[in-house]
């Protein structure tokens, strides 16, 4: 955290190269927190730019109360929503239709039916078909491994809410795994 409030007043100071560097420090966690709510991939970029534009504008609000990841995908999350409500889209509704599976399901012998980078490239096109909330929340705990106290704070869900759509998110997961390699066993 110290390394932390070193480059938040440097940029305060008016360090651009400190702000490149925070920009760069924390680029994958804005794109996959905006990448995980947002799927027209022309939204996305110019989201994650005014993530770090809003993130420049507040950063002197910032108190450290929190880590400043946490803070920053906080933004992030918030951002994404309101880009939705705004496109009036679905946030929790249930759907119709980096990491490796055993991390999100478990499914008995999956390497036998598939390669395993095979298996990754179809659970995260599957994940991309969760509603917007379970691929945050999702993406959140399996792949930024935020525990579930910086999840809500984040999301401004309330815990039980949080562990209640990974649940869901990984129930739903599951049944779209199963279905898919149901049909790939029939080809």
């Amino acid at each position: 955290m110290t390394d932390d409030k070193a480059l938040v007043a440097q940029v305060l100071g008016g360090d651009q190269q400190a702000f490149r560097m925070l920009i760069k420090q924390h680029e994958r966690l804005v794109s996959h927190m905006i990448g995980r709510l947002i799927n027209k991939p022309e939204d996305r970029e110019e989201l994650c730019q005014d993530v770090f534009l809003k993130v420049y504008d507040k950063l002197g609000e910032f108190t450290f109360q929190s880590k400043l990841s946490t803070w920053i995908a906080t933004i992030a999350y918030r951002h994404g929503i309101n880009h939705l409500r705004k496109r009036r889209v679905p946030i929790s509704d249930l759907p119709e239709d980096e990491t490796s599976i055993e991390r999100f399901i478990a499914i008995d012998d999956a390497s036998e039916i598939l390669a395993e980078r095979e298996m990754d490239q179809i659970v995260f096109t599957l994940i991309e078909k969760l509603p917007p909330q379970y691929k945050a929340i999702l993406t959140l705990y399996h792949v930024e491994e935020m525990s579930y106290p910086e999840i809500v704070e984040i999301t401004g869900l309330p815990e039980g809410t949080v562990k209640n759509y990974l649940f869901r998110a990984r129930q739903l997961l599951k049944e779209k795994v199963k279905q898919y390699l149901g049909k790939e066993a029939t080809l």
